[in-house]
């Protein structure tokens, strides 16, 4: 009965903290108290000291949607009307236009969504790095030992850089939510001003080290926004001027108007080339803009015979976005009215009190491409029995201590109690949720594909039941797991899943085309496979959905 007392009294926390802002679908909720100061100092907000976390916190809310969502709010007149010049937008003359109305075009035309901003917020390292030069992106990667092959190209090294960004940041010490200095450690003075001044940042005067670095963490979403918005408009140019290049007119210009066109167009010409080549390099690059890798790199190589590809590998990437939506779809119509609620919980979207279990399922839907992110109750979701005692003996909670060490104690009573002794330190603050944090960033998250491997037949059931989902009569333990696991996947990833499998399914679906080609050709199979693998990079870059079906075989 004790045990049973202990939890309660640690539900009855966690039940307070849910009905508190901590699960709002803010970025900073999760920041640990040093992010929170150092976002105060970045953005020159002044703060107490010493202050509580409920401080620090009250005081970036206060200030979060000037700073970050509408920074353009504080903005002059001059300022105003530059952005919307820069956006094609006629404006009245400063004298004529109110600043108001000023605000309003921006506002309408701004980069992105106060939603988009949150998301953005909540998984920096997506994009903290993008500005970066490619030998920042290299030193960065051999400063924190992160292996990149060659040849290194820039989109392998931002995707090295971005997969130990978390492991650099724990090996050290450090947050990862809003960065500390330890992100541009491999950065000289010079390099900090390079980079504000390449992006129109007027470098803070008689200036030091810290003040460069603040100015361009502060900086960072904003530079990396106008870059995607700049490298868009670059692409639609382009674009219409590859779209009238035909075959027909490649092949009827002579060398030097193929070299003036590369020289025009930014295609580097290896010295010597022959006309075949500069004709090639510009049906490639024509490839490349127009989106069209896989069909036009093919058809330099091979001629005719594969202009069919692209479109199929197009066909297969719209098939598996619409199978994984149709997929989350019906396993959403399965699940329990507290599972639908938990999903939303664990993604920082409000639920409308009294809200029905159709409108819940309406919710679920509206964000199915929202990943679960950062720490919170639902964390501990797939963490096995072994895990949850560890945790909750590890705690510093003496009634949670306890619970680890009653006999009897079934996997779902360590839950319950780790859950709520979680929402007890995030409530809190302070020590105490640093305490759980630290301990959350040195557990590991990888076997995913092996997660409820150790679960017990009973400890399935009882999951699978927490969403609603039936177990069908005589089901072996394999196909539980394998139920389990994907109603996980689900309810972690929504329709944004880990994107491994999901190529490699698609690599499979233009198969058929490759080996079409290699039988019609008498190419080599060497060659035939890596068209494949071209395939699948093709697929890669035009999808982030991930396709539930493939998760089946997990």
């Amino acid at each position: 009965m004790r045990f049973v007392g202990a939890l309660l009294t640690l539900a009855l926390v966690a039940d307070g903290v849910v009905g508190s802002n901590w699960f709002s679908n803010a970025a900073y909720n999760k920041w640990h108290e040093t992010e929170l100061e150092r976002w105060l100092s970045d953005n020159d907000v002044p703060y107490p000291t010493p202050a509580d976390r409920k401080q620090l916190e009250k005081l970036v809310q206060e200030n979060w949607e000037t700073a970050v969502v509408h920074p353009y709010k504080k903005w002059d007149t001059a300022k105003l009307n530059e952005y919307l010049k820069q956006k094609g937008i006629e404006t009245k003359e400063s004298a004529e236009a109110s600043k108001d109305s000023l605000i309003s075009q921006v506002q309408n035309t701004w980069y992105e969504t106060e939603d988009k901003s949150q998301t953005a917020w909540s998984n920096v390292k997506d994009w903290i790095l993008d500005s970066w030069t490619d030998s920042q992106l290299k030193a960065f990667c051999d400063a924190h030992g992160i292996p990149v092959p060659q040849p290194r190209k820039r989109d392998t090294l931002l995707q090295k850089a971005r997969s130990g960004y978390e492991a650099a940041a724990q090996k050290a010490g450090e947050t990862v939510a809003y960065p500390g200095n330890w992100l541009y450690e491999t950065w000289s003075e010079s390099d900090l001003k390079e980079w504000l001044d390449t992006h129109g940042i007027p470098a803070p005067q008689r200036t030091t080290r810290d003040k460069l670095i603040a100015s361009v963490r502060r900086n960072s979403r904003l530079a990396y926004l106008k870059a995607q918005e700049q490298a868009a408009t670059t692409k639609a140019a382009s674009q219409k001027v590859y779209s009238t290049l035909t075959d027909k007119l490649i092949d009827a210009w002579s060398e030097t108007q193929l070299k003036e066109f590369c020289d025009k167009n930014g295609i580097s010409v290896p010295q010597g080339s022959k006309v075949n080549q500069l004709r090639a390099l510009v049906r490639k690059n024509r490839a490349e803009i127009l989106g069209d890798t896989v069909s036009a790199s093919a058809a330099s190589a091979y001629g005719a015979a594969t202009s069919n590809v692209g479109e199929n590998v197009a066909k297969a990437t719209d098939a598996t976005i619409k199978a994984a939506q149709d997929a989350f779809d019906a396993a959403v119509d399965t699940w329990s009215e507290s599972r639908l609620k938990g999903y939303l919980d664990a993604r920082g979207v409000p639920v409308p009190q009294g809200s029905k279990y159709d409108e819940l399922r309406a919710l679920v839907r509206k964000h199915a491409h929202k990943a679960a992110t950062g720490y919170s109750v639902w964390t501990f979701d797939d963490y096995t029995y072994d895990n949850l005692k560890q945790y909750l003996a590890s705690s510093g909670n003496a009634a949670a201590k306890k619970a680890s060490e009653q006999a009897g104690a079934t996997r779902e009573d360590l839950l319950k109690a780790a859950q709520s002794v979680y929402a007890s330190a995030a409530s809190a603050g302070g020590s105490s949720y640093a305490s759980v944090t630290s301990y959350l960033a040195k557990a590991t998250d990888s076997a995913k594909a092996t997660t409820f491997d150790t679960w017990s037949e009973s400890e399935l059931k009882s999951y699978l039941d927490s969403y609603g989902i039936p177990v069908p009569q005589g089901s072996t333990i394999n196909e539980l797991r394998a139920l389990a696991r994907r109603q996980y996947t689900y309810f972690k990833y929504g329709t944004s899943s880990p994107t491994e499998t999901i190529f490699a399914k698609i690599g499979e679906n233009v198969k058929g085309g490759w080996d079409w080609i290699k039988n019609q050709l008498n190419v080599g199979a060497d060659v035939a496979n890596q068209k494949v693998q071209e395939a699948a990079d093709a697929a890669q870059s035009g999808s982030q959905k991930a396709n539930d079906k493939v998760h089946k075989e997990l």
